[in-house]
């Protein structure tokens, strides 16, 4: 069992012991997915104003290219008029790809909205659960506190002059004394 898998485990059960902490995992966990997604929607508005940008300059040279056509064909340029005409064809394909992919960026910003819906249902549906949860915790123990102790608040970690943080020289201090203890009972023995 790998380090990651045997904290992945210990988060498991600890959720299990502590199902307030599993509402409020799901609860950070949808609001990040809210964010995610309405960045998605933003990304994706963006894409589809520069292809409907770079679909009206096409456009604009596409009719640049069927003047000159029509002008060398009244000049008896053949020779001109079929090479515009290759050109405008060639633009009118790349119109074409862009138009496509405009519309599938379309697509895309309707099933992220769509996304972004289920994930707002989702967040109320956890929200609800979440003061029920509350409401059942004050009755059968009024006293008991929501929030966990560590949970809400973030790690500081603190260190002093010597390199060690408060918690850890205590739980060093405990370790030695263990150790010292240890090898009293071997000696007394």
């Amino acid at each position: 069992m790998g380090l990651f898998d045997f904290l992945e485990e210990r988060l498991e059960e600890f959720l299990k012991e502590n199902p307030h902490l599993e509402l409020l995992a799901l609860e950070e966990q949808i609001i990040e997915q809210k964010q995610d997604t309405i960045k998605l929607i933003s990304q994706l508005e963006l894409t589809e104003k520069r292809l409907q940008d770079e679909i009206l300059a096409v456009a604009t040279e596409i009719q640049s290219w069927h003047t000159r056509i029509s002008k060398a064909k009244a000049a008896g340029r053949l020779d001109l008029a079929q090479a515009a005409q290759e050109r405008e064809a060639a633009l009118l394909r790349q119109g074409n790809q862009l138009w496509g992919q405009m519309e599938a960026s379309k697509q895309q910003i309707i099933q992220a909205k769509e996304l972004l819906v289920k994930i707002e249902k989702r967040q109320k549906e956890i929200k609800v659960k979440k003061q029920e949860f509350q409401a059942s915790q004050k009755q059968s123990n009024p006293q008991s506190s929501w929030d966990t102790t560590g949970w809400n608040q973030g790690y500081n970690y603190q260190q002093s002059s010597s390199g060690y943080d408060d918690l850890d020289a205590k739980f060093q201090e405990w370790e030695l004394n263990e150790e010292i203890e240890k090898i009293k009972r071997k000696l007394g023995k």
